[in-house]
């Protein structure tokens, strides 16, 4: 492949409107540095790993491999990638939240990618030389399987072949996820990008073998991964729960989709609750944390608008086991997020309380603001109000 063809396929990856963290293990290393050598990688990549040790692997996913070169392995490191994707902001320090509505808004996605292999080594392998492919969005997993011809090349010649078949795969990526939008430069880009991958050569040959499967996922599948934990949260751009000030002082609403003492909402009740930011041009987020410490991890940052009553919950050690002491540790871990809370007067046990009622650790004491009654005041409970509107 030219120069010239290389530069072009990446410069449309940087010019495409998404980003994207990038896995790699055993093999396409070459792929980091092409990305990286063409100006504009900071507007791609936001983060790129080479977990290469077992150990190193074993940390990141969070659990030790059934088999380290693999499919269902690919998946998984690509599903880390997009996780961590939805969590990273981008360089120009919008506040990852805001940056991720503004993303979602103009069309632009996050990418998760991984790549495990098996290629030529100093001793010989009694198994195939391999690798495993993976992409994953908000709503598309795509996996690849090739096997490539033993004997056939050197092990620098295998790490070529594998990293320009990842570079294409995720070009392939980056487009199909800028089909909401194309600004003029970037159409240009996108558009040569194209062309070149119509003449693309992996220089895989015809001994090779490659299996390619894709898999798209509807709304109620991607809120079904969500409640079970499997990605973070999904956000609905749409420009009460607890409201969230995010990066940079962008307001969204924020939805766990899991409770702490009650049953999961179900799809419809998401559904429900989604349809009334929908119908007033509002950004909520569906999370699947339903501790403030845990959001603050999600959100960094942030500053979360809440009731007296919710207040009241968040200093109790009843939710911590109890232990006191626990939920003075767990929540100076959140406020050494950054995280605030502007706490506004609510009832509690039938008694009106504003923050100043209640009894707030002092070494917690700053990370709560009260919000003086005469600028809010809302007696009724976000339940009553979906009670009245029949949701």
């Amino acid at each position: 492949m030219s120069d010239g063809c290389m530069t072009a396929l990446v410069e449309a990856i940087h010019s495409a409107p998404s980003q994207a963290v990038l896995y790699i293990s055993g093999g396409a290393s070459q792929t980091l540095g092409w990305l990286i050598s063409v100006p504009g990688a900071s507007n791609t990549v936001l983060e790129a790993l080479i977990p290469y040790s077992r150990m190193s692997m074993i940390q990141l996913l969070g659990k030790v491999p059934v088999q380290f070169t693999s499919r269902k392995h690919a998946e998984d490191m690509a599903l880390a990638a997009y996780n961590r994707a939805l969590k990273l902001s981008n360089p120009d320090d919008y506040g990852i939240y805001k940056w991720e509505m503004e993303a979602v808004e103009k069309g632009r996605r996050v990418l998760g990618v991984g790549f495990t292999g098996s290629l030529a080594s100093t001793r010989p392998k009694l198994g195939d030389h391999r690798f495993h492919l993976s992409t994953r969005t908000s709503d598309r997993l795509f996996v690849s399987t090739v096997t490539l011809s033993k004997g056939l090349r050197t092990r620098e010649q295998e790490e070529r072949v594998s990293s320009l078949f990842l570079l294409k795969h995720v070009t392939s990526s980056f487009i199909v996820t800028s089909i909401f939008i194309v600004f003029n430069q970037q159409l240009q880009a996108i558009a040569n990008a194209c062309n070149v991958q119509a003449s693309f050569s992996s220089e895989l040959t015809d001994t090779d073998v490659a299996d390619e499967c894709e898999e798209h996922f509807d709304e109620d599948q991607e809120l079904e991964q969500l409640i079970s934990g499997k990605i973070c949260f999904k956000v609905y751009p749409f420009s009460s729960a607890p409201a969230l000030i995010c990066g940079d002082g962008y307001p969204c609403f924020e939805i766990s989709a899991v409770n702490a003492d009650k049953p999961p909402l179900t799809l419809s009740q998401i559904k429900d609750r989604v349809s009334q930011f929908e119908k007033v041009g509002k950004t909520v987020i569906i999370s699947n944390q339903p501790y403030f410490y845990k959001k603050a991890e999600l959100f960094p940052g942030s500053a979360f608008v809440i009731g007296a009553d919710t207040t009241a919950r968040l200093v109790n050690p009843k939710y911590y086991g109890g232990d006191y002491g626990k939920m003075l540790e767990i929540l100076v871990g959140c406020k050494n997020t950054g995280c605030t809370f502007l706490v506004g007067g609510r009832n509690v046990d039938g008694v009106f309380k504003v923050l100043e009622d209640l009894d707030i650790p002092e070494e917690l004491r700053d990370m709560f603001i009260s919000i003086p009654v005469e600028k809010f005041r809302m007696d009724i409970s976000s339940t009553e109000i979906r009670k009245r509107q029949g949701i």
